[in-house]
């Protein structure tokens, strides 16, 4: 199979394309390399991918529809995995137009090119943010998501409802994914595991919103590459699945977590609950269980482990190249 992966330098489009070429797919990466956070982190991901036998890369922006065209005349793909976005909530609330550009134009510029060239099985990340400030837990994807709480949430239901209508109408066979918290090596500086083990290492405060009573669905970047997966061999018109874990942590006890790791006391500064953030999220992960067999194994001592190892050594030695 070819597989086109959009977002292939990012962190879990990374995972995701050397998952598949592992298994000797061939993957056509897609990635605009920008400097939403460290370029050299994603190049750096790039290069390993482009050491492996069978991995193609473009450096293309999803709304260069022109350049979109052209990659689908060159390579036959054989179905979509597209990743890319621009990710993050709080950035969404200054700098709503890269929102707007990347995730709806993008979007759809993608999925129309499925329908153009006659790509029948498209597979999309969506968010756990869809879920906006819904109180019933844990969230299924049975419940109404109306009502997002930011525009990163909003351009994510977006997006799953412009798959639907090209589901219906162009029998493309689309599975979303809504994503829960994923971390580990090779993950995003700005997700708040990144920026805390950093912080505690140099000695610096983290924030930590709503006095630390949050609560997340920590998900280990293996579990989700395990999803993402299984969705692409999984048969169906339109379905959407949760891919979280089964269990919640406590902002503060991941925080315990990082410093027991680390062996470093944090340096805590209580702010209040950000506009945008929801103060829980859980995902029911039972229909992505009977329809994709979809089981997490790694708890978040596990996986917490596995990032701060990759951290004080790979990416150390990144840094010190950059």
């Amino acid at each position: 199979m070819k597989t086109l992966v959009t977002g292939s330098a990012g962190f879990i489009g990374f995972h995701v394309s050397a998952a598949l070429l592992a298994q000797g797919d061939e993957v056509v990466g897609l990635d605009d390399l920008n400097d939403y956070y460290d370029v050299g982190l994603k190049l750096a991901r790039n290069a390993i991918l482009q050491n492996k036998s069978g991995y193609n890369f473009y450096r293309l922006d999803l709304c260069d529809y022109e350049g979109l065209t052209k990659l689908f005349r060159t390579e036959k793909i054989d179905r979509i995995c597209h990743l890319a976005a621009q990710p993050g909530v709080r950035y969404s609330l200054t700098n709503p137009f890269a929102y707007q550009k990347s995730n709806n134009e993008g979007f759809l510029n993608i999925i129309e090119g499925a329908r153009q060239f006659g790509i029948k099985q498209f597979v999309f990340a969506s968010s756990s943010s869809v879920y906006g400030g819904n109180t019933k837990l844990p969230f299924s994807v049975d419940d109404r998501v109306d009502n997002p709480i930011s525009l990163y949430a909003a351009t994510k239901r977006s997006n799953e409802l412009v798959a639907h209508v090209y589901s219906h109408l162009y029998g493309i066979q689309v599975i979303g994914l809504r994503f829960f918290t994923v971390y580990g090596p090779w993950g995003r500086p700005d997700m708040a595991y990144f920026s805390f083990t950093k912080a505690i290492l140099d000695g610096q405060p983290i924030d930590v919103y709503n006095q630390g009573k949050m609560t997340r669905n920590f998900t280990y970047i293996d579990d989700i590459v395990a999803g993402v997966k299984a969705s692409l061999v999984y048969n169906a018109k339109y379905e959407i699945f949760n891919l979280g874990n089964d269990k919640t942590v406590e902002l503060l006890s991941f925080i315990s977590c990082l410093e027991k790791l680390l062996g470093k006391k944090a340096k805590l500064t209580m702010m209040p609950l950000q506009p945008g953030d929801p103060i829980e999220t859980w995902a029911d992960i039972s229909s992505a269980k009977k329809k994709l067999n979809y089981r997490p194994k790694t708890d978040i001592e596990a996986g917490l482990k596995e990032f701060v190892a990759w951290f004080q050594t790979e990416y150390a030695k990144e840094k010190q190249h950059v």
